[in-house]
C-alpha cells in the first residue's frame, strides 16, 4: 500500500519542482577596467559579502546588475569560480557588452563637452562599467538571445525624447544616435527542468541627475515601457515561452522621482504577475539610498502562467544582515516558481 502511494505521488512531485529566479544589483563596479577582477582575486570584503548573499539564497537563475564587463569575461569567470568554491555552481552564463561606458563623439548629456562619462551611450567612465550578467544552473541558448542593446531611443514606439524650448535636447545629432538602453535589454532563453523560460533582464537609468529637460527621467520611463511594448508585440514577435522579467528598474511605483505610470502599467499588465516579495519585516523595499530612503526598484516578475510558490527579499534580521549591508545597497529579490 505504501509503495502504491509513493508511485501515485511521483507525478505530483515532478510537477512541484521549484525554480528559484532572482535579481541582484551587486554594485560590483569599480572606477577603472580590470579593478573588479583584481578585487575578486584578492577576496575583497565587498566581493566576499556578495558571494555570501548568493550562496545563502542559492538561486537557480540570477540576473546580476552592477557588474563590470570585460572583453574576455575574466571578471565574471572569476566570480563564478569563487561561487563554485563555496558550493554554488553556475555552469552557464551570459555576459554581453553593455551601452554603459560605450564612447560616442557627441555631447549626449548637454554639458557642452564631449568625451565624458555622460557622453557614452550609457553613463560610464570606461567601456562596460556596471554591466549585466546572467548566471544559471541550466543551459542558456546563447545563440537565441534577443539583445536590444543597439535599439535607438527614437525608434521606440511612443518614445518621449527630451526637449528644451521645443528643441531636441541636447541636439538633433545627439538624439539621432542615442540608444534606448542605458545598460542593456536582453531576452535570454534558458532550458530548465520545468521547460524553457525567457529571462528578460535590464538595468534602467536612474530618473535623476538631470535638469528641466528631464533626460534621465524620460529615458527611464521608456526603458521600463520597453517590456510592455515587447509583450504587446510592438517590437516584433512576442516571446513564445514562459518568461520572467528580472532587473533593476530604478523606479518605485509610489515614491521618489520618475514617471510612475511606466512601472505601474507594467505591474498591471495581464501577461505578468507581481508577487510583491517582502523581507522578513514585511517591507517591499529593495534598496536604501542615503538622503532618499527605502524604495522598491528591483523586480522579479513572472509571466501569468506560472504558479508562484514563494517569494522574498533577502534582508535578514539576524547577524547575516551585516554581510548583506556590506555587499550592496540593493537587496537580492527572489521568486520560487512551479510549473502548473
Amino acid at each position: 500500500m505504501i509503495r502504491l502511494l509513493v508511485l501515485l505521488m511521483l507525478p505530483y512531485v515532478a510537477q512541484a519542482e521549484t525554480l528559484r529566479v532572482a535579481s541582484y544589483n551587486t554594485e560590483l563596479s569599480r572606477k577603472g577596467p580590470g579593478l573588479l577582477l583584481r578585487d575578486i582575486r584578492r577576496e575583497d570584503p565587498q566581493v566576499t559579502a556578495v558571494i555570501e548573499v548568493l550562496v545563502t539564497t542559492r538561486p537557480d537563475i540570477v540576473a546580476l546588475q552592477g557588474l563590470d564587463w570585460d572583453l574576455d569575461g575574466l571578471a565574471l569567470d572569476a566570480l563564478v569560480d569563487a561561487l563554485g568554491g563555496h558550493g554554488l555552481n553556475y555552469p552557464y552564463s551570459y555576459f554581453e557588452q553593455p551601452n554603459s561606458g560605450l564612447e560616442t563623439v557627441e555631447d549626449l548629456d548637454g554639458d557642452g563637452e564631449t568625451g565624458g562619462p555622460g557622453d557614452a551611450q550609457g553613463w560610464g567612465r570606461f567601456t562596460g562599467q556596471s554591466g549585466l550578467a546572467v548566471l544559471s544552473r541550466y543551459p542558456i541558448a546563447a545563440r537565441e538571445v534577443q539583445s536590444y542593446t543597439e535599439l535607438l531611443w527614437n525608434e521606440l514606439p511612443g518614445a518621449r525624447l527630451p526637449k528644451i524650448n521645443g528643441n531636441p535636447f541636447p541636439s538633433p545629432q545627439a538624439q539621432a544616435i542615442q540608444r534606448l538602453s542605458s545598460t542593456s535589454h536582453w531576452v535570454v532563453p534558458i532550458d530548465t527542468p520545468v521547460g524553457r523560460i525567457n529571462l528578460m533582464t535590464f538595468h534602467a537609468s536612474p530618473p535623476v541627475f538631470d535638469g528641466p529637460e528631464d533626460r534621465n527621467g524620460l529615458r527611464n520611463r521608456d526603458e521600463v515601457r520597453f517590456w510592455s511594448l515587447l509583450l504587446d508585440g510592438k517590437l516584433g514577435p512576442t516571446p513564445s515561452d514562459r518568461f520572467v522579467i528580472a532587473g533593476d528598474a530604478n523606479l518605485d511605483p509610489h515614491n521618489g522621482e520618475g514617471h510612475k505610470a511606466a512601472i505601474n502599467d507594467l505591474l498591471a499588465d495581464p501577461l505578468i504577475q507581481d508577487p510583491v516579495p517582502l523581507d522578513p519585516a514585511g517591507s517591499a523595499a529593495t534598496v536604501l539610498w542615503k538622503g532618499v530612503g527605502e524604495m522598491r526598484v528591483d523586480y522579479v516578475l513572472p509571466s501569468s502562467d506560472w504558479h508562484v510558490h514563494d517569494a522574498g527579499i533577502y534582508w535578514p534580521e539576524t547577524e547575516a544582515r551585516t554581510s548583506a549591508e556590506a555587499a550592496s545597497r540593493h537587496r537580492l529579490v527572489w521568486v520560487d516558481l512551479i510549473n502548473q
